[in-house]
C-alpha cells in the first residue's frame, strides 16, 4: 500500500541575543499583503506575540480559523501552527515579539515550581484578541514594542519588568476554576510547595508519602491532612495527576510508544498507567494521543521544513 504523503508544514526558528528573551521584529518590512503565495502551516521554537495595527484578513490556529482586523494582537505558544492570511489586496502591518518563556521565567518566577505553573498556563492555548477587551495586555505588549524600537540606555531592563506583568497576566488568563478555587482559599504553604517541587522534579521515581511527610518534620497522618486540604486531593492522587500531565505532554509532542511513556512518567506496568489514565483523563492514552487538539503531536503527520525566521 502507498504511504500517505504527509502535507507541508514549516519550522521557523530563531535566536535570541545573548542575555536577552525577546526578539523584536519591527518596521516596514512587517507591512504586506500576508499570505501570498504560502498554502502552508508554520510554527516557530518561541512564544509569538503578534500586534495587528491595521488591516484585516484570517488566522488559522491549528484546527480553528478566525478574523483578524486592527487593533488586535495574537498570543501563540511554541510548537503551534499557524499561518496570517491578509484580505485580496489588503496590506497589513503587524509587528511582533518572540519570547524565551522558559529561560526567563527560569529565572524571574521565584521557584520552579511557580515558574512551570506559569509556563504551563501559557502554552495552554493560542489567542487572537481585541485591544479594546483586553486593554490591560494590549498596552504591555506595546510597551514593550516601543522599548525594543527605542533601545536606550537599559532599555532591556526595563523591558523585561514589563514582560513578567505580561507572562503573569497571560497566565492568570488561562487560569482553569479549579485553579482559581484553590487560590481563593489562600496561598499553599511553604512546606506543601516543598512537596510539590520535590514531587515535580521525582515523579518518575517511587515516591513515598512518608518520605515527604519526614521531610515536612510531620507525620505521615497530619502531612496527608493538610497536603489534602490545600490541594483537595491526596497526595497519592496529586502524584499521578502529576505523571499522567507529564505523560500527555510526551504524548502530544512524540510518537514513543505508549509503554515507553508510561515507564518515563514513574508507572511500573501498563495496566496501572492506563487506569490511571482513564480514571483522569477519561480514554485511554491512544484515544487522547489522536484527539485533534493536541496539536504538537500532530506536527508528526507533516513534512517539516525548517527555515530560520523571516
Amino acid at each position: 500500500m502507498a504511504k500517505k504523503r504527509k502535507v507541508k508544514m514549516e519550522f521557523r526558528y530563531y535566536q535570541m541575543q545573548d542575555g536577552s528573551p525577546i526578539l523584536a521584529l519591527l518596521g516596514e518590512k512587517w507591512e504586506q499583503n500576508y499570505g501570498r503565495d504560502v498554502d502552508f502551516l508554520h510554527f516557530h521554537n518561541y512564544l509569538e506575540i503578534g500586534y495587528c495595527y491595521s488591516g484585516a484578513g484570517e488566522l488559522v490556529l491549528g484546527e480553528e480559523t478566525v478574523r483578524f482586523a486592527g487593533r488586535e494582537f495574537t498570543i501563540i505558544p511554541p510548537n503551534f501552527p499557524h499561518t496570517t492570511t491578509s484580505d485580496i489586496g489588503n496590506i497589513s502591518k503587524w509587528e511582533y515579539l518572540f519570547i524565551d518563556v522558559e529561560g526567563f521565567l527560569a529565572n524571574a518566577a521565584g521557584t520552579p515550581l511557580r515558574a512551570e505553573k506559569m509556563v504551563q498556563r501559557i502554552y495552554s492555548k493560542a489567542f487572537c484578541l481585541k485591544e479594546c477587551e483586553y486593554k490591560s495586555l494590549s498596552d504591555k505588549i506595546l510597551k514593550i514594542l516601543d522599548i525594543m524600537r527605542g533601545g536606550e540606555e537599559f532599555y532591556l531592563e526595563e523591558a523585561k519588568g514589563i514582560l513578567l506583568a505580561l507572562l503573569a497576566e497571560v497566565a492568570r488568563l488561562n487560569r482553569s476554576s479549579q485553579e482559581e478555587n484553590i487560590e481563593e482559599k489562600g496561598k499553599i504553604t511553604n512546606m506543601i510547595a516543598r512537596s510539590i517541587d520535590y514531587i515535580s522534579q521525582y515523579y518518575m521515581e517511587d515516591i513515598r508519602i512518608g518520605d515527604l511527610a519526614k521531610a515536612s518534620h510531620i507525620s505521615e497522618t497530619h502531612f496527608r491532612r493538610v497536603f489534602t486540604s490545600y490541594m483537595h486531593m491526596s497526595p497519592l492522587e496529586y502524584i499521578n495527576k502529576v505523571r499522567i500531565q507529564t505523560a500527555c505532554e510526551i504524548l502530544k509532542k512524540t510518537d514513543e510508544p505508549i509503554s515507553d511513556i508510561a515507564y518515563k512518567c514513574g508507572f511500573t506496568t501498563n495496566s496501572t498507567f492506563n487506569r490511571n489514565f482513564r480514571q483522569l483523563m477519561g480514554m485511554s492514552p491512544a484515544e487522547w494521543r489522536k484527539r485533534p487538539e493536541n496539536y504538537e503531536q500532530q506536527l508528526l503527520k507533516f513534512d517539516i521544513h525548517s527555515e530560520k525566521g523571516w
